[in-house]
């Protein structure tokens, strides 16, 4: 209710006043202390005045490779001169628009594919007081071998159930699928869903993770966009055999599209029958909704989610316990990720065989949605055999590097993932063999880097947004990531020493050791992957000031891009 509640002051005033918070906090019987930290801990909630117009621009990974920041310094220098009560311009993480890059908001508007004219033009209508045209919100009919419902009614999978009622039956099948969590862990769904169907007490939670915000990521905005039954028949199919009577898919609020779309199919499920207090007439009931984000990448993490959903700072919780048997207000709680869900209606719909043979060899099974990005001809999301190899995805799907140019390095998953040699694009995309490979399939999220990049300058990239997002909780973390930062920073710009590089090895074991959650412990890999990789790229940085790529401002060596 809190952010409900929020919303209205802000909608309202534009921005959060004191004196509305001190009317919420009597009316919440809530102290105002708390009101104030969690409307300053989220990004959606501003508590000065706002600008006419605020720009945010995103500044991570592709957006980044496709001159991110050359947007903002014209921005900056075209507009700034009016005042910061007419227009401010400010760099944001991740809007999860990477195949669009790069991206912005106006006042929350989200547009995409944007260059430098078409900014000013976009901001020159608003401040003339005019609607700035959106970009519609394009939904083609896509056939994908993921759906088993091409011409025939819907939700098959759930009404099979509902007449056999084999919750241990639906385990025990996507156990023998071997149905991995698909957020990237890849923890096995069924032992999950296990734990939570045998913990005690009657009230237990489902949560669908549709928080992507990681750079690189945004598979998931996809599989919403096209396959919403399937996450929604998946999530019911979960509460049902687990005993949840009560869900909540969690969507970033820059999924504004992909929100009414899930709203506009929760609907049709409600006309149907297949949610409510009387599930197709029966005395089982599950209430499914939209919970919108208040924003901030750290609620991807399953404990922070549970947090904010709870209507509190998304700041992760200790582990061990973890969510299944004490979860969403302290009670077991199903937490999965959007394209785990949608797997589940295909498995019990098509069986096990099926799904085992849609996979590319005997060790990887069903289909999986990868996000490819960065320097390629068609960035976007491509349905394939789980254990295709990755230069199948880059070089087909994908159509290989732009304008002749060759593939230096690739992330394989975002930017917790680390750089990768172009040596390595004959990995199979599965878990074994990515892991085997040194490195992990993760969400599959790929970023490709053609050879004209500098790698400490994506390595710095990725590590800058682990500091924006940190949550601030733990200081191995908090102060980790600012000082990795820094360290970074001084190695583009021809001031780092050798000694930098056993204080990098330190402070990274350090983090990934006495970390809370994976942010902490992830936001050395960028660093750690380009030393191992691309070792002499570096050393030539901190040894000698000289950037090869020719991208850092290395006191003249080279300018930013």
């Amino acid at each position: 209710m809190i952010f409900d509640e929020l919303r209205a002051i802000q909608h309202k005033h534009g921005y959060l006043p004191a004196e509305p918070l001190r009317a919420l906090s009597k009316q919440l019987d809530v102290p105002l202390y708390r009101i104030n930290g969690v409307a300053e801990f989220y990004p959606e909630f501003h508590t000065s005045p706002p600008p006419k117009l605020r720009i945010e621009v995103c500044r991570d990974m592709a957006c980044h490779l496709r001159g991110a920041d050359r947007l903002i310094a014209d921005l900056r220098q075209r507009f700034l001169p009016l005042g910061k009560q007419v227009v401010e311009v400010h760099e944001r993480s991740c809007l999860g628009q990477c195949d669009c890059a790069p991206a912005l908001t106006i006042n929350e508007i989200l547009f995409r594919n944007v260059n430098v004219r078409q900014a000013e033009i976009l901001v020159q209508t608003g401040l003339a007081g005019l609607e700035m045209s959106k970009q519609s919100a394009a939904r083609p009919a896509i056939e994908l071998k993921s759906d088993p419902y091409p011409g025939i009614q819907r939700y098959g999978a759930l009404r099979q159930l509902f007449e056999t009622r084999d919750w241990d039956g639906v385990i025990s099948t996507l156990k023998a699928a071997g149905l991995g969590g698909m957020g990237g862990a890849g923890f096995p769904t069924s032992i999950k869903w296990d734990v939570v169907k045998k913990a005690p007490g009657p009230d237990k939670y489902l949560v669908v993770n549709a928080d992507e915000s990681e750079p690189g990521t945004f598979k998931d905005r996809f599989i919403m966009t096209h396959l919403p039954h399937l996450v929604i028949e998946g999530a019911i199919i979960g509460a049902l055999v687990t005993g949840a009577k009560t869900g909540y898919i969690y969507i970033r609020h820059e999924y504004r599209e992909q929100e009414a779309i899930l709203r506009e199919e929760l609907e049709y499920c409600r006309s149907e029958g297949l949610l409510g207090d009387h599930i197709l007439g029966s005395d089982l009931a599950f209430h499914l909704d939209v919970f919108v984000s208040p924003g901030g990448y750290i609620c991807g993490e399953g404990s922070a989610q549970l947090e904010a959903i709870e209507g509190k700072r998304a700041e992760p919780r200790h582990k061990p316990p973890n969510s299944a048997t004490h979860g969403l207000w302290m009670k077991p709680t199903v937490l999965n990720n959007v394209e785990t869900f949608a797997n589940v209606p295909q498995i019990l719909a098509r069986g096990v065989e099926w799904f085992k043979s849609q996979g590319n060899h005997e060790a990887a099974s069903g289909l999986k949605f990868v996000a490819v990005s960065g320097d390629v001809q068609r960035p976007g999301v491509f349905e394939i055999p789980m254990g295709l190899p990755l230069s199948d995805v880059v070089f087909g799907l994908a159509g290989g590097p732009r304008d002749g140019r060759k593939i230096k390095a690739f992330s394989p998953s975002g930017a917790a993932s680390g750089y990768q040699p172009a040596s390595k694009l004959d990995t199979r995309l599965d878990f074994k063999s990515m892991s085997a490979a040194g490195t992990m399939l993760g969400s599959g999220a790929i970023v490709v880097l053609d050879d004209s990049r500098c790698i400490l300058d994506m390595a710095l990239n990725s590590v800058t947004f682990f500091r924006n997002e940190s949550c601030g909780k733990c200081v191995p973390c908090r102060v980790g990531s600012a000082k990795m930062t820094d360290v970074l920073t001084g190695w583009t710009r021809g001031k780092g020493v050798a000694a930098d590089l056993e204080l990098i090895a330190d402070l990274s074991e350090t983090m990934k050791q006495t970390s809370i959650c994976g942010l902490g412990q992830f936001v050395p890999y960028p660093i750690l992957t380009a030393l191992q990789n691309f070792r002499e790229e570096i050393e030539a940085h901190i040894l000698h000031a000289k950037c090869p790529a020719g991208v850092c401002p290395m006191r003249g060596h080279g300018m930013v891009r």
